[in-house]
């Protein structure tokens, strides 16, 4: 729900207030709630994920970079999980997977740090078995695979599940989903689904929660956000 807060935060006002999209999801059959705190407070603001975390009987999962501070403040905010992911000030919003090899060190000390905390830690993955394989390196017990170039690819196909690029980059999720299940972590997936792609990546064997927020969001301008939530459901 980061982009209830990027409306309001255009504003600098009050409203749209992201408590108020939460209980509207949760109505509309949401199973979590995502809040994203950048380090540079661009949309969620510190409040809204306290006020979230306190009011709202869904289970929060905090997007977060990998940072002292990030860490400390999700030990006091104690959401269910933690997704980590790569962020950079000028994008608009997450554009590729973690590098957990490249910084396997410091991972390796945040996920101890949030798992002694009682919080499940994941990885926001690139479609890749070997970036899979460095996460359970690194201690992480769930992965979110990046469906950001398989949604690329089906919407230059036209959604033509026979066409090559389409059909390689279902078949990289679909792998690197098996390679997760297999190393015992839990498998996720999210980032640029929407309801005319996500149905060929929530049939895959294993995927346990898909995270999807911008399409959601989008539909909610014309129908109202508890209603799109009940229709991607």
């Amino acid at each position: 729900i980061d982009h209830i807060a990027t409306l309001r935060q255009a504003r600098q006002t009050y409203e749209p207030d992201p408590l108020g999209a939460a209980f509207a999801a949760q109505l509309g059959g949401a199973d979590l709630i995502t809040m994203h705190l950048r380090e540079d407070r661009r949309h969620i603001q510190d409040h809204d994920l306290r006020r979230v975390r306190e009011s709202c009987p869904l289970p929060l999962n905090m997007e977060m970079a990998a940072t002292d501070e990030m860490v400390r403040s999700a030990c006091k905010l104690q959401p269910r999980m933690c997704t980590l992911v790569p962020e950079g000030r000028m994008e608009v919003t997450t554009e590729g997977g973690l590098d957990v090899r490249g910084q396997l060190r410091r991972l390796k000390i945040v996920t101890t740090k949030l798992r002694r905390a009682g919080i499940a830690v994941s990885a926001f993955v690139d479609p890749d078995e070997d970036k899979v394989a460095a996460a359970a390196q690194a201690g992480f017990t769930l992965c979110e695979i990046h469906t950001g170039p398989y949604a690329a690819a089906f919407h230059q196909t036209g959604g033509d599940t026979q066409a090559p690029a389409l059909a390689r980059a279902l078949a990289k999720v679909q792998q690197t989903g098996a390679r997760i299940i297999e190393l015992g972590m839990t498998c996720n997936a999210g980032h640029a689904l929407n309801y005319i792609n996500v149905s060929h990546i929530a049939a895959l064997p294993g995927i346990r929660e898909l995270h999807i927020g911008h399409a959601i969001v989008s539909r909610a301008i014309f129908v109202g956000l508890q209603q799109a939530v009940a229709d991607m459901k």
